[in-house]
């Protein structure tokens, strides 16, 4: 099984209308928002089991490593590493391995992937994503060389990140965006919906994972996001969830408690490590 974390972790709303460009309209608030590089390790346990779910025992971690700035982009070195137990003595192991870099306008964005389980490839994806007049190119060079067109109104990973923080910080509740972040074969795209809780304000809710006690984040309000991704072609209101996605988001961009539900199981992401890095500020 492919656990999907990596646009969710990151990466994460009511569609846009289209700019002259072909982008969907940047709030100038956004420009604004500054995303702190960090490196952060989540340990993975099985949450709830609903009926009879495929797996009944699971453990792994998550290695989040991000860098840049708005002006030199934005890079992403992602891994997750789960091992499934389906309780009749079968255990999977899954090795999900990325890297993406998008541009701080969220205009351009490459990306490269590998998904192994039980240490065999079973696929990889490399290609760059552009904005252009009316669309979204996509140029794929794995699995295969081929040219993908994509609705202008798509958001990319960190854009995705960068306009919940604004919405939670104006008080908006309720985002939908078809999201692309390069999954699967390169050519997927889920129609999302994402719902802000109340703010966390500064020290609330101490949960005692490795964010306790970080002086940084001690002064910071967050707020409880879940992010729901479907298949497109029908209202979100009609249809169940792929998966969802549910974690504290602080507003410099780190998240902490994850949650990541495939409806019959769901696994829960503590936040065992966190690394804040300097970065440079843009001239």
């Amino acid at each position: 099984m492919k656990l999907l974390a990596r646009g969710a972790v990151t990466a994460v709303l009511a569609a846009a209308t289209v700019a002259a460009f072909g982008s969907p309209p940047v709030p100038a608030q956004t420009q604004g928002i500054n995303l702190v590089p960090h490196r952060a390790i989540y340990e993975l346990s099985l949450g709830k089991v609903r009926g009879k779910a495929s797996v009944q025992s699971a453990r792994g971690r998550i290695l989040y490593d991000f860098t840049g700035s708005a002006c030199e982009g934005y890079t992403l070195d992602f891994r997750q590493v789960a091992e499934l137990d389906n309780g009749e003595g079968k255990i999977s192991l899954s090795d999900l391995r990325s890297n993406t870099w998008e541009d701080g306008a969220g205009k351009t964005y490459r990306f490269t992937s590998q998904n192994h389980l039980n240490q065999k490839l079973l696929d990889a994806v490399d290609g760059k994503a552009e904005r252009v007049t009316g669309g979204v190119a996509v140029t794929l060079t794995k699995p295969e060389p081929r040219k993908v067109d994509l609705d202008a109104a798509i958001v990319f990973p960190t854009e995705h990140v960068r306009r919940i923080i604004e919405a939670a910080r104006q008080g908006q509740t309720i985002l939908e965006f078809p999201i692309y972040d390069g999954s699967e074969t390169g050519e997927k795209v889920y129609n999302s919906l994402t719902v802000i809780g109340r703010e966390i304000g500064p020290g609330e809710r101490d949960l005692g994972d490795a964010a306790s006690g970080n002086d940084v984040l001690a002064k910071l309000r967050r707020w409880p996001v879940t992010v729901s991704y479907f298949e497109r072609g029908k209202p979100a209101g009609e249809q169940t969830p792929v998966y969802a996605i549910s974690f504290d988001l602080y507003e410099n961009g780190i998240s902490r408690t994850l949650v990541l539900d495939y409806n019959d199981f769901s696994i829960s992401g503590v936040l065992k490590n966190i690394e804040l890095k300097d970065s440079k500020p843009c001239p």
